[in-house]
């Protein structure tokens, strides 16, 4: 317990030494979120980084989350305490893979999830969030062909809601394909 003290203190220390803002994603356990400067869904943690006058960002997320920060505050150094830690849904999209997929359809717009890496962001025309996504999509012309990426299951979701008829990555994520019934 005197140890946890004694490190909290530091991090406070460090924190305000070095300008940093410290974000814990919903899914960090409670004493990371217990330190952090906010905690909340990747999208909103970045948001809320960027509005800072922080210097550095600490994402307690996955890759694709700290690359989102830098996305959206490009003049702020962006670190993530565990460089391994990746996303099976942002995983199973590679982008030299998307890109051959995409290239077939050339006729489609991209509307990708958020939970995304740069690499597939930057092959987006549109980027989603699964609370805005129906209105995305229901906000593009009918006419207008659809690649939906990376994760099929709300790509099939959306389709069934929005009666469109979307081209599917055939990605997923390995936490909802066991739990999903």
């Amino acid at each position: 317990m005197e140890n946890d003290e004694i490190l909290i203190k530091k991090i406070g220390k460090l924190r305000k030494e070095k300008n940093a803002v410290i974000l814990a994603h919903y899914y960090q356990i409670p004493e990371i979120q217990e330190i952090a400067d906010f905690v909340g869904d990747s999208l909103d943690l970045s948001r809320k980084s960027a509005e800072t006058k922080a210097d550095i960002i600490v994402f307690a997320g996955v890759n694709f989350m700290a690359e989102t920060a830098k996305i959206l505050s490009p003049e702020k150094r962006v670190f993530i305490p565990d460089v391994n830690a990746g996303c099976s849904l942002a995983e199973s999209c590679p982008a030299d893979k998307f890109k051959e997929f995409r290239e077939r359809y050339p006729d489609h717009i991209v509307v990708s999830y958020v939970n995304t890496t740069a690499e597939i962001k930057a092959m987006t025309d549109i980027t989603c969030t699964s609370t805005n996504a129906v209105r995305i999509i229901e906000s593009i012309p009918k006419d207008q062909k659809i690649i939906f990426a990376p994760d099929r299951n709300l790509g099939n979701y959306l389709n069934s809601i929005t009666g469109r008829e979307m081209v599917l990555w055939n990605g997923a994520c390995h936490t909802t394909e066991v739990t999903s019934y």
